[in-house]
């Protein structure tokens, strides 16, 4: 059996082929971002497997919980919208809307020449550390940096970077954890 992943590809890029040619980017981005939070635990997906439920009432089960969420795109009153959520149900594909999300915020990003970094500190970084990342990371990657923090007070000083596949370690933690396997070999 594919992995999610695989099944959705196609859909992401169907999806953002749509949003493309309709001007309407951000908006199927918070849509999908919706949807994805309210499949992400599984429970929703479970509960639209009942064979008890038509896809029609499946179908007007998610547009008004995503028209009470704030996901525009699916709440029934767009019907590319509308068509897409009864495509995924159609295919049983409802419960791959988290990965879904995750591959159109990257082809948006590739678009928009943007990159979401998240940088992870032992302590909170001023706006002023906050600009030098982005700058730095804007000219290592070519691309608009957007900087998410977190925290981490296991990291002890310095810094873990995740950029998509890229993670620069440049935390305490990590320099000594390097120290030590330097002196044990």
């Amino acid at each position: 059996m594919a992995d999610n992943n695989t099944i959705a590809r196609p859909y992401a890029q169907a999806a953002f082929d749509v949003a493309r040619e309709t001007g309407a980017l951000a908006n199927w981005s918070e849509s999908l971002q919706v949807a994805a939070a309210l499949f992400g635990d599984g429970a929703l997906a479970e509960y639209l497997g009942n064979p008890r439920l038509s896809e029609a009432k499946q179908l007007d089960f998610l547009a008004g919980l995503f028209e009470k969420a704030g996901a525009t795109v699916f709440a029934g009153g767009n019907s590319k919208g509308t068509n897409f959520l009864k495509l995924l149900l159609e295919y049983d594909r409802a419960d791959v809307l988290p990965e879904i999300a995750a591959h159109f915020e990257a082809l948006k990003d590739a678009l928009e020449h943007t990159i979401d970094v998240t940088v992870t500190s032992a302590a909170p970084l001023s706006d002023k550390d906050k600009e030098k990342y982005a700058a730095a990371l804007e000219k290592r990657f070519g691309r608009k940096v957007e900087i998410t923090t977190r925290i981490d007070e296991n990291l002890i000083g310095g810094a873990v970077i995740r950029a998509g596949d890229v993670v620069i370690d440049g935390s305490l933690r990590a320099r000594l954890e390097s120290l030590a396997n330097a002196l044990v070999n």
